[in-house]
């Protein structure tokens, strides 16, 4: 690769050891020059958090001649911030998050560190998109990078519009057991949250997060929920601007005031 060719920034949540950061890679360096800058450890579930309080700490890894590979000690946003404001010599073409163990359809894409670190580089005007992997067990990843590079290539030449990422997520079967892409929406779920209380050694009260996700619109098609059940992979195109718009002159209405 030379320094004409295009840079794609690769990160993730589930940490830069993670099986699925690597699956990435290995696809996206035939198209591209590729930095990695990743959590040092998992950081799933942190949304679109940033550090503020304390230092971010960097580990420069030993890695090709060609391609640079940082560990942050931070969250999937703060390694976006960091790479584009001060660890890159040059801004990156495209933004890539993932492979992430583990869906991010409907309500998860809020909670989600692999969509904030997609998120984060639209913030920063770098086409970017997340990419996730529906399973905590499957381990082949195959197709999840061969539509990653696919996306990748469609960043670099397609132009997104302002405030907008890709999500894309991937059912847990074979090549041939997929059923095609699909253009989704982002599904409608809640959580049901339950705390397991439990009791440490030595005494004290402490809770495990544990629960089901109800799917909430579980007839509508083209959600991404559906796609992924009906072993299509799913590319949902997600804003990052939240204003309700047409519920702005309704609230006007309630002639709030001091």
């Amino acid at each position: 690769m030379s320094k004409q060719d295009p840079l794609i920034l690769l990160t993730n949540d589930d940490g830069i050891h993670s099986k699925g950061l690597l699956a990435l890679y290995q696809s996206l360096k035939e198209v591209a020059r590729i930095a990695v800058v990743a959590p040092f450890a998992e950081q799933s579930a942190v949304g679109h958090a940033i550090t503020i309080s304390d230092p971010l700490r960097v580990t420069e890894l030993s890695f090709n001649d060609s391609d640079a590979m940082y560990a942050v000690h931070g969250t999937p946003a703060d390694c976006v911030k960091l790479a584009v404001r001060a660890l890159l010599k040059e801004k990156p073409d495209a933004v890539l998050s993932g492979i992430n163990i583990g869906s991010n359809t409907a309500i998860n894409i809020l909670y989600s560190g692999t969509v904030s670190a997609a998120t984060e580089g639209t913030i920063l005007g770098i086409p970017s998109a997340a990419i996730s992997l529906a399973s905590f067990s499957f381990n082949d990843f195959s197709v999840a990078a061969q539509i990653g590079k696919k996306i990748a290539g469609a960043l670099l030449e397609k132009s997104l519009p302002p405030d907008t990422i890709l999500n894309i997520n991937v059912p847990p079967v074979h090549r041939e057991d997929i059923t095609g892409v699909c253009i989704t929406r982002q599904g409608v779920s809640r959580f049901k949250e339950l705390y397991d209380r439990r009791i440490d050694p030595h005494g004290h009260t402490y809770y495990w997060l544990t629960g089901e996700m109800r799917e909430l619109d579980e007839h509508d098609p083209l959600t991404d929920t559906m796609a992924l059940k009906n072993n299509a992979i799913s590319i949902t195109p997600i804003k990052i601007q939240l204003t309700d718009e047409p519920f702005i002159d309704i609230v006007q209405s309630w002639n709030i005031s001091l």
